[in-house]
């Protein structure tokens, strides 16, 4: 049992979180903080720097009971020096537009999206909100001085989806809620957009100026992420290694199972065809749906894992929101909240997106994003009495997990046709890439251009769709080598306890061992289950 002072430290440390980010409270079911926007200037990142720190001179201090205390404890110190590294070294406050960006937009995104809540409750917030955009965005242009150029390109176009979100999405949302919260919402949403475009504005002209193309946050950073928010020992040059290996091995794979399916044609030309099969826009949520319910009784019949309480429900993604959800989107139920059920958005494209949603690919999209991957995931995390297991994690894990499904699942036989084990194992070329890329863009110097020519040489995409991914890992540093490092982390992980279990291994006791951990990174899982490092 933990004693009453490691209790309190840990609700002091999330209250601070929250006090910090009330965004991510509203995100995790938290009250209190939805009519809020954070605090970033450089006072207020100075106060919360010092508090960061208290808080964690006070947790270091505190003796764990048990190993179950000690692996949370670690936990949360982790994540308070990330925090602080974050804030102190990167200083994305100051450094990047777009970070004021989303965390302004995903405050209103998340209040419209959280259908778990009555629509009055979430339209006084978003009033609130709204009302608070023109004091948080002169803020941010008081704040952010010399930016990177990708950061200050990716912030305008972020702006343009803001924008879209306030011209459409908000007067949409109000549309269904009460005359008087209407008005408020319009009231509030006026100045919001006005503030938006001068903002928008600022960073195209004043800050593109003084951008520069500075954006990695360099080796020893980088590492330190490794170590801290990930649990990781190896360095970023031997993440590195492990990549392009993997890289080489999956694009071998790729061309057998392409050769196989249709001899004489590269992998490149036999994706393009194959995703000319897809469900016709009619039918394309219930094809979803039904995959996902697949996938489920599937992972009941073959004892995979254990399924909590928790509805997935699989809609179109509704009109005020598609401005928001370009193709679809999982979300899952708060950390602290009552309701239980996560939603899967599909947004019914046109007939020239509809590629997009080749049939091949949907069953590996659904059992990623539903069973037994982010939804039973969050279910299972959800349903922890630690809080720290509900909220705190690594995306190692996040990632990891729902990655470690699809092969799981193909291994299992759930992916049984050859084009859906073709496209498999052309998602985990694309996961390879992201270390590659992740690793060589914050710590060897590679350009913007650079990593989108080996995107499109790599992976065959488009330039616009390489450019757009690109920007996107220049500003999650160690965050893409996710994906491929936490599955092979957890399979590694897999191996070590059946050695340990011998006869006695079960796979779906292993699953329900290692989700009990929440997210927390898999070294840390490790710990908890008392095996040492793993030799791989």
């Amino acid at each position: 049992m933990a004693s009453p002072g490691y209790r309190e430290l840990v609700r002091a440390y999330l209250d601070l979180r929250w006090q910090l980010d009330p965004v991510a409270a509203t995100q995790a079911g938290v009250g209190g903080h939805d009519g809020r926007l954070g605090r970033f200037t450089r006072s207020d990142i100075k106060a919360a720097l010092a508090a960061l720190k208290a808080t964690a001179g006070a947790l270091e201090a505190v003796d764990a009971e048990d190993r179950a205390d000690e692996v949370d404890q670690t936990a949360v110190l982790n994540d308070i020096r990330v925090q602080i590294a974050r804030f102190e070294k990167e200083r994305p406050h100051e450094l990047n537009p777009e970070f004021h960006l989303t965390h302004l937009l995903t405050g209103l995104y998340s209040l419209l999206i959280r259908l778990d809540q009555p629509s009055e409750a979430r339209a006084s917030a978003l009033t609130s909100r709204l009302a608070d955009v023109p004091r948080f965005l002169t803020d941010a242009r008081a704040t952010v001085q010399h930016p990177a150029r990708v950061f200050t390109e990716t912030a305008l176009s972020v702006a343009a989806g803001g924008l879209l979100l306030l011209r459409e999405a908000v007067p949409a949302f109000a549309a269904t809620v009460s005359p008087g919260a209407r008005a408020a919402i319009e009231q509030a949403a006026g100045p919001a957009r006005e503030s938006l475009d001068e903002y928008s504005a600022y960073v195209g002209d004043e800050l593109m100026e003084r951008a520069s193309a500075d954006f990695a946050i360099g080796r020893q950073a980088f590492d330190f992420r490794l170590h801290y928010e990930h649990a990781l020992r190896e360095t970023a040059s031997e993440l590195l290694r492990f990549g392009e290996r993997l890289v080489a091995d999956t694009r071998a794979q790729l061309e057998q199972r392409a050769e196989a399916l249709a001899p004489g044609t590269p992998w490149r030309a036999l994706a393009d065809r194959l995703r000319a099969d897809h469900p016709t826009a009619g039918g394309l949520v219930e094809l979803y749906a039904a995959q996902m319910d697949r996938a489920r009784a599937f992972v009941v019949e073959r004892h995979l894992v254990s399924i909590p309480p928790g509805k997935l429900e699989v809609v179109a993604t509704p009109s005020f929101m598609r401005p928001l959800i370009p193709f679809a989107a999982y979300e899952p139920p708060g950390a602290f909240a009552d309701d239980r059920t996560g939603w899967f958005y599909v947004t019914v494209p046109d007939s020239a997106r509809l590629r997009d949603h080749c049939a091949h690919e949907v069953a590996c999209t659904a059992l990623h994003e539903g069973y037994p991957g982010h939804h039973l995931h969050f279910l299972v995390m959800q349903a922890q009495a630690s809080p720290v297991r509900r909220v705190i994690g690594s995306p190692l894990t996040v990632e990891g997990w729902a990655l470690y499904c699809e092969q799981l699942m193909a291994d299992e036989g759930f992916l049984g046709r050859p084009e859906e084990l073709f496209f498999q194992q052309l998602h985990m070329l694309w996961r390879a890439v992201r270390i590659v890329l992740d690793v060589r863009l914050h710590t060897m110097g590679m350009s913007v251009p650079e990593a989108v020519t080996y995107m499109t040489d790599t992976l065959g995409i488009s330039r616009p769709s390489a450019e757009s991914e690109v920007r996107r890992y220049c500003g999650s540093p160690a965050y893409q080598l996710c994906y491929a490092v936490g599955r092979r982390e957890l399979e590694r992980l897999r191996e070590d306890v059946r050695a340990r279990d011998g006869a006695a291994f079960s796979l779906r006791r292993f699953h329900d061992d290692v989700l009990a951990y929440g997210a927390l990174p898999v070294s840390l899982i490790r710990w908890g289950m008392g095996l040492g490092e793993s030799e791989g």
